[in-house]
């Protein structure tokens, strides 16, 4: 199974020009190894790495991280303003946000209906659209 974890992030990486250091791999491999979507924090990855036996810093996760986004391997979500997820589903869809364990899955992107959107101001364009629902446990 592991050949298989490295042989999807090694191609994941290289899809998007990205030299295969040994900390991108690791990271690519708990991201996309098992060939499912993720949604993580910086913190998340850092402690499923640790788990894992991998020794990689927090500072090397975050700009790791930052590195996939600027590749376009990934996408950042931010709830609050402050709390960053980084989700390896590149399609466009909604997301919930569960406020009780602070945890972000995938909203059915069927289900979304956005008639119309605000005209950019003048000199600028929309780049995207991020929809987080936030639910609460009744």
């Amino acid at each position: 199974m592991k050949d298989m974890d490295n042989h999807r992030g090694t191609d994941w990486l290289a899809g998007a020009g990205l030299r295969p250091t040994r900390q991108r791999l690791t990271l690519a491999d708990l991201l996309v190894g098992d060939g499912q979507n993720r949604h993580v924090t910086a913190e998340s990855l850092f402690d499923a790495a640790s788990a894992a036996g991998e020794k990689v810093s927090l500072a090397t996760v975050y700009n790791t991280l930052r590195a996939f986004c600027d590749a376009g391997l990934m996408r950042e979500i931010t709830v609050d303003g402050s709390k960053s997820y980084f989700d390896t589903n590149m399609t466009d869809h909604p997301h919930f946000y569960w406020e009780d364990t602070a945890k972000l899955t995938d909203a059915p992107a069927d289900q979304l209906e956005i008639r119309r959107l605000p005209h950019a101001p003048a000199g600028a364009e929309i780049a995207s659209v991020d929809v987080v629902i936030r639910l609460r446990r009744k």
